[in-house]
């Protein structure tokens, strides 16, 4: 069972402190600016605060919710691979956690962006399948321009997303949920905020290295699925 082939490491006391600083602060942000979904995830996988969650329980805790599990990635892996798990609704994930002079930014995504950032929305049925179908369509596309606009579509959405809901606009993207810094960012006056349109999307560059200045919103969970369906049908034709 993929549940036994993770075993938790031995985290230092400084290391669930640095999870516990983490958690709490951001939890502050995702009250205010997080969507619903990724709240409601959240209480699902039952984190606790003064301890680093371990890849084993996580995976458990997705397995009952949308069938998908958590497996344990070294580090950043190939594309291949990460789609691939994807593909197979298994989300890979780092074990390692950023030093506590590193609390607002590291520059190798660690555990609190892979685990805090990513697996709530994945405990969300129709994100669960849509992330699966993302692994599967980035397995077949072929040639690197097809590969860098779905690495543009990934970064502006998965990482990057916000959305308008009833109750305004709120973040879905993992990288903005998971930042202290960038989420206060993007919702400032700082940040172009356009619709969304995924041939925009596809074809926008953005920089790794700085805080966002365009962020992409769209209408809803609908209008996300569908233009990724529609698009990735031509992509993949």
């Amino acid at each position: 069972p993929i549940n036994d082939a993770i075993p938790y490491p031995s985290y230092s006391d400084a290391e669930h402190r640095t999870w516990s600083t983490l958690y709490r602060r951001q939890l502050k942000r995702i009250e205010r600016y997080g969507c619903l979904e990724f709240i409601e995830g959240l209480e699902r996988l039952r984190f606790n605060e003064e301890r680093i969650p371990g890849l084993a329980e996580c995976s458990t805790r997705l397995q009952a919710t949308t069938g998908w599990g958590a497996v344990r990635a070294p580090g950043l892996l190939d594309e291949a691979d990460f789609f691939g798990a994807l593909a197979n609704r298994r989300f890979p994930s780092t074990d390692w956690i950023r030093s506590e002079d590193q609390l607002d930014y590291t520059p190798e995504p660690d555990l609190f962006h892979d685990i805090f950032g990513h697996m709530p929305l994945i405990t969300e049925p129709r994100f669960a399948d849509f992330y699966q179908r993302f692994g599967e369509v980035s397995l077949k596309a072929v040639g690197a321009k097809k590969r860098r606009r779905l690495e543009r579509f990934y970064w502006f959405t998965v990482e990057f997303g916000l959305m308008q809901t009833p109750e305004g606009l709120r973040a879905y993207g993992n990288g903005l949920l998971s930042s202290f810094g960038e989420i206060e960012h993007a919702f400032s006056d700082k940040v172009e905020r356009r619709a969304f349109d995924i041939e925009q999307v596809i074809e926008q560059e953005y920089d790794f290295w700085k805080m966002q200045p365009l962020l992409f919103v769209i209408e809803s969970w609908d209008q996300l699925f569908d233009e990724f369906d529609r698009w990735s049908k031509k992509l993949t034709a």
